[in-house]
């Protein structure tokens, strides 16, 4: 039987303890508080900030949905820097993508280090600033180790080299000793078939075919996309009819909610650092 690896029954453990945590902080008079920073509408981003929004309304933190409308590069560095500047708000997202995807850097920049609790600023390369690992590389791997799927002896293929999630999560497993090699635009995809572990993060609906995966795979599919108005990840949907795999994502609920339930974990760790 193919093991599904649902994040959601994670998550919902991690959520009971974070809610406690929440109530320790406010007795230590300390009150955790999350801007979002966005400047779309775009389906998937409101779905993902809403739910963002929900689970701190559920644990008791406060969650502040910034929008920028009509948006300039000023505007949106201004709006995070207010953010990083307030001495009440202990943690900062930008939510990606951004209606320029160039203005990315300069815009996640403006978080201080103590509140990038998304762990996308580069801070110019100096990984000694960092604070937070990225929220969604760190989620796959809680999700995977909440599964008891072993990575060691594995080799690992890695779908893409995004700032979200495929340049942290290789970084994070090369220093951890892990056999991992990174495929991208352009890269040979059927060689795929020759990794016990697939984890893609692109974006591109239907990517990964069928024939690109052998018997026994663990596949994560930590991409989202909006097709017709439906969040749609990278695998084919008939990947997820196979009775020969070791394991696989659901269509939702996988990484998703990990990665929300970190996000709040670094917000609770940026709040109690607070002075």
């Amino acid at each position: 039987m193919v093991k599904i690896l649902d994040g959601k029954e994670l998550a919902g453990f991690i959520k009971e303890r974070q809610a406690h945590l929440v109530k320790i902080l406010r007795s230590q008079k300390k009150h955790p508080r999350l801007v979002i920073v966005r400047d779309s509408e775009n389906p998937v981003i409101t779905k993902y900030v809403n739910l963002k929004c929900a689970y701190g309304n559920d644990i008791g933190i406060e969650v502040v949905d910034e929008y920028v409308k009509n948006p300039s590069l000023e505007v949106l560095r201004e709006t995070v820097k207010r953010a990083s500047e307030d001495e009440t708000v202990s943690g900062i997202i930008v939510q990606l993508p951004l209606t320029n995807t160039d203005w990315t850097e300069a815009v996640v920049n403006e978080i201080t280090p103590e509140k990038d609790v998304d762990g996308l600023a580069d801070y110019d390369g100096k990984e000694d600033k960092r604070v937070f690992d990225s929220a969604t590389a760190t989620a796959i791997n809680w999700l995977l180790v909440g599964h008891n799927i072993e990575l060691s002896g594995k080799k690992i293929a890695i779908v893409g080299r995004g700032k979200l999630v495929g340049a942290p999560l290789t970084r994070m497993w090369i220093n951890s000793g892990f056999d991992v090699e990174v495929f991208h635009r352009g890269s040979d995809f059927s060689k795929l078939k020759d990794f016990d572990v697939i984890v893609t993060a692109t974006g591109d609906p239907h990517l990964i075919t069928n024939e690109m995966i052998k018997e026994g795979s663990i596949i994560v599919d930590a991409g989202t996309a909006s097709e017709g108005g439906h969040l749609v990840g990278d695998i084919s949907e008939e990947i997820r009819e196979r009775s020969d795999l070791f394991a696989i994502t659901p269509k939702i609920g996988g990484v998703g909610p990990l990665t929300v339930s970190v996000l709040f974990e670094d917000v609770l760790k940026a709040a109690a650092m607070e002075k």
